[in-house]
């Protein structure tokens, strides 16, 4: 049980960091160079701002003017990243709370319930964050695949896979968590149902050995006088 938590622990930590890790990085997507015989520059841009950047190295970047004037996707992505974030941060206080290894939280069963509440937590985190990746590169092939789209087209950055993977670590560890919850309550039931049918088992041994047995050698019958019907 306490390896189980442990490693439950270690995945959604690992997972909300490389969630958190999304944010400031740099290539949510990246210019392709599909039919394209020279490249002279690169065209980047994340969930902030856009860049572009020459052969020599130089990057030029222009922060989103007017968070009102953006794109919906883009702002569902900003919430929905925001959102994970937070969630994660709770869930890691809830997570160390619940935890047998610490020493606070109370019983072992008040313990148990806040650790499970961690994991639907982290699994809200993870679903959140899954849900802003895959929506953002959505929008990424829809626009590659359309032959009528004649802007710049990208291919998927560095960024959505790091928070693809970060959101799996996050429901994985949620589910365990979770899983512990209801294995800790089960496990009680199964045992009070055992001590009571062996106590009935018991107590019938006792009722039968204590009655006697007429057909043993060592009882021997009550021998009535002869007088007696008399």
């Amino acid at each position: 049980m306490g390896f189980a938590e442990l490693l439950a622990f270690l995945l959604v930590i690992s997972g909300w960091v490389l969630v958190s890790s999304t944010l400031p990085t740099d290539y949510w997507k990246v210019s392709t160079i599909d039919g394209t015989v020279i490249t002279t520059a690169t065209f980047w841009a994340n969930l902030w701002k856009t860049c572009v950047t020459d052969s020599t190295g130089v990057s030029n970047c222009k922060d989103f003017p007017s968070m009102l004037a953006l794109d919906g996707y883009i702002q569902a992505c900003r919430g929905l990243m925001i959102a994970a974030v937070s969630l994660g941060f709770f869930g890691s206080v809830f997570a160390l709370v619940g935890m047998k290894c610490t020493k606070v939280g109370g019983s072992d069963q008040t313990k148990a319930r806040i650790a499970c509440l961690a994991g639907m937590v982290f699994i809200l985190c993870g679903l959140s964050a899954m849900t802003g990746c895959s929506l953002y590169a959505n929008r990424i092939t829809a626009e590659f695949f359309d032959p009528t789209y004649v802007a710049q087209k990208y291919e998927l950055g560095a960024a959505l896979f790091i928070g693809w993977a970060g959101s799996s670590l996050c429901i994985i560890g949620g589910s365990i968590f979770c899983f512990l919850f209801i294995k800790e309550n089960k496990s009680p039931r199964t045992g009070y149902a055992y001590n009571t049918a062996a106590s009935m088992v018991s107590a019938r041994t006792k009722v039968y050995s204590g009655s006697p047995d007429f057909n043993s050698p060592s009882v021997s019958p009550k021998h009535f006088d002869k007088n007696v019907y008399v």
